[in-house]
């Protein structure tokens, strides 16, 4: 669980460095930055999802500190 985790957010960086990569070599003139940037949010809300699913069906489980 904690290997897919770890795989999508090492996606979203990836796909938040390339935006900016796309930013400042295009200077706006292409939409390779929107495209990057959309895929990080598809990713985010993906992961937020799975953990959410995840969560549901007791594959994880909060961790209390007392």
């Amino acid at each position: 669980m904690k290997a897919v985790i770890a795989l999508v957010f090492a996606g979203i960086l990836v796909a938040l460095g390339s935006a900016l990569l796309f930013l400042v070599r295009d200077r706006g003139t292409t939409n390779r930055t929107v495209n990057a940037l959309t895929v990080r949010v598809a990713l985010s809300v993906l992961l937020l999802l799975f953990i959410w699913f995840s969560y549901w069906m007791g594959w994880i489980q909060p961790t209390r500190y007392d």
